[in-house]
């Protein structure tokens, strides 16, 4: 996730670069056509209004691509929420003899928000589990295609044991499943926004437009003295790309790119608000930013 800082130049520089070179040779091949083999009198106007309806479309497209990203983080701060709601539950609910349990079904949800963030990057998922689950459950777990729909099920299984074992009420058991459907529901909208892709075609028509208004635009720059009609076309071009390309970066919030939604930071939170509930006294310190974002 982008943070509030002075983002580098040379960030900006490499999302548009190839972009600015293309705008850069044939601005200067259509500058030396018109000076040597003949200059083509096309009113700006056409330039104009070609751009505006870019720059409409444009807007379109980042109020859609911020949508997706602002749903993304909507749904991992319900995760935040119902898993400290699941381990106060299990506190107030629970018998004092039932600690053990407790604490292996809360740093099983911390497990869980962890390999949920990386199942949603294709990342691979066992080494965060190490630290929170047993070694009998990592092989268990080891050999599964969804491991954090099998740590939910997991925890829906000691819920049912501890049931069984009379340490909860039905009204406990109850809200204790709400609380883990919640989280199921949040992991299947998660994943929703994963699996379902941005239009490629709507991209690329928009690119190859950009484009098009950028070349009207060099035919029609006349009263500009000589070859500063290059780098003034250039400067143009900047804002249309940047904007594009902030659209097609933040559209998908689990990439593992400097604009995801900062999943491991928010896992870290987590653990901390967990083992602080657990009152242990040895605490992880909160993810780090990389200069001007955090994962």
């Amino acid at each position: 996730m982008i943070l509030e800082k002075r983002i580098p130049l040379r960030y900006w520089l490499k999302e548009i670069k190839w972009d600015l070179l293309i705008v850069s040779v044939f601005s200067i091949i259509i500058y030396f056509f018109k000076l040597y083999i003949i200059n083509l009198e096309i009113p700006i106007s056409i330039g104009a209004f070609l751009g505006t309806a870019i720059a409409l479309l444009l807007s379109f497209k980042l109020s859609q691509s911020y949508d997706r990203w602002w749903e993304a983080r909507k749904i991992w701060g319900a995760i935040v929420n119902d898993s400290r709601t699941f381990v106060i539950q299990l506190k107030q609910f629970c018998k004092e003899s039932d600690q053990g349990t407790i604490k292996t079904m809360a740093y099983r949800q911390i497990g869980w928000c962890y390999a949920l963030g990386q199942y949603l990057r294709r990342q691979p998922m066992m080494d965060p589990l190490e630290n929170f689950i047993s070694e009998d459950e990592l092989l268990v777990v080891k050999g599964k295609k969804h491991i954090p729909l099998t740590l939910l099920d997991h925890n829906a299984q000691s819920v049912r044991s501890l049931y069984k074992a009379n340490s909860i009420n039905d009204f406990q058991q109850i809200q204790l499943d709400r609380t883990l459907l919640n989280l199921t529901a949040s992991m299947g909208m998660a994943e929703r926004i994963k699996n379902t892709v941005f239009p490629r075609t709507y991209r690329n028509v928009l690119h190859f437009f950009i484009y098009i208004f950028l070349l009207l635009l060099s035919l029609a720059l006349e009263s500009v003295y000589g070859f500063l009609e290059v780098p003034i076309l250039i400067l143009i071009s900047i804002p249309f790309f940047m904007l594009e390309k902030i659209a097609f970066v933040i559209q998908d919030p689990f990439e593992n790119k400097p604009t995801d939604t900062a999943m491991t930071s928010i896992a870290r939170a987590i653990e901390i608000n967990i083992k602080e509930l657990l009152e242990e006294e040895e605490l992880p310190e909160p993810t780090k930013d990389n200069g001007y974002y955090i994962m």
